[in-house]
């Protein structure tokens, strides 16, 4: 049987690692690609366009979405951040598990848009260690750090919307958790194709077998 493509949403808190996570996943798999997001916000020193993300201004941004470009978008930290609709149609179209590292808003979008994505929510194993891990990365000032602690209270009441929950609190414990719901999803009804002609041929060839002993058992 042919294994389906589908989309693979990793959501998370700020801080909680999923972007670590999403990138270790596409390494370790090469049937497993990455959806690398558009977004406003300013390009950090370790990062790199077309990699980390697609660094556009706000005007082409909103041109992206007015002309449909985007799969999903939301405004986070007053930066915007969105799913390049390309990116996601061209892998599935590969036959490809692509990966979307996004928000909870843009998680729900990317359900309703394609049904048979499925929603991986990550948390982090405290809230002491998130703050901490916000603090070491030492890329937003004091009250951005506290806003994104805010937010995060708030993203938790959408856990019940995923269909995995991922705790991070050991990296190459997290990432065996992914890998496990990646083979597990590839083997769900739903995510195989030609299913229906694969079964219908194995009862043909039954059917056949189950013929030819009737035959035998009667010479």
């Amino acid at each position: 049987m042919i294994k389906r493509a589908f989309a693979l949403v990793i959501a998370a808190p700020s801080g909680a690692g999923k972007t670590s996570l999403a990138r270790a996943l596409v390494e370790r798999n090469p049937d497993v690609e990455f959806s690398v997001s558009a977004t406003t916000r300013s390009k950090r020193g370790y990062e790199k366009s077309s990699h980390d993300y697609h660094f556009v201004s706000d005007d082409e941004f909103d041109r992206m979405a007015r002309a449909g470009e985007l799969l999903e978008w939301a405004t986070v930290h007053g930066r915007k951040y969105g799913t390049l609709r390309s990116e996601v149609e061209s892998r599935l179209a590969d036959g490809r598990v692509v990966v979307l590292d996004i928000d909870v808003q843009g998680a729900r979008q990317v359900r309703a848009a394609l049904p048979d994505a499925v929603l991986v929510f990550v948390l982090p194993p405290s809230a002491e260690e998130l703050r901490r891990r916000l603090t070491k990365r030492d890329t937003e000032q004091p009250l951005e750090r506290q806003t994104r602690l805010e937010t995060a209270r708030e993203e938790l009441k959408a856990v019940r919307d995923f269909d995995y929950i991922v705790v991070n609190d050991d990296f190459e414990r997290a990432v065996a958790t992914l890998d496990a719901i990646v083979a597990a999803e590839r083997c769900r009804t739903r995510h195989v194709s030609q299913v229906d002609v694969s079964v219908r041929a194995l009862d043909q060839e039954l059917e056949k077998l189950l013929g030819l002993a009737k035959s035998a058992g009667q010479a």
